[in-house]
């Protein structure tokens, strides 16, 4: 695969001058710079997926009906507001 990539002159520059620096013409520079990045991305574990909350519950049955939540709130809500003699 030929990968062109356009950099402006000072970039294309220090490119130049850093693989001078390491003794490796600037194709290799780059390729080496690629593998450490390629390297270190595989070496990163993939996400877990993660649980759906659906049925998250289930194990303790089926909720309430909405009679039976009806009901606890007019018990729950009993005598509420009235005031004590």
């Amino acid at each position: 695969m030929t990968i062109t990539l356009a950099l402006p002159p000072q970039d294309e520059a220090r490119l130049r001058a850093a693989a001078r620096d390491k003794g490796l013409s600037p194709d290799a520079f780059v390729r080496a710079a690629l593998d450490r990045v390629l390297a270190e991305q595989s070496q990163a574990s993939p996400p877990k997926p993660k649980k759906s909350a659906y049925g998250l519950l289930a194990e303790y049955g089926p909720g309430p009906s909405a009679a039976e939540i009806d009901e606890n709130r007019r018990e729950m809500f009993r005598g509420f507001g009235e005031s004590e003699p």
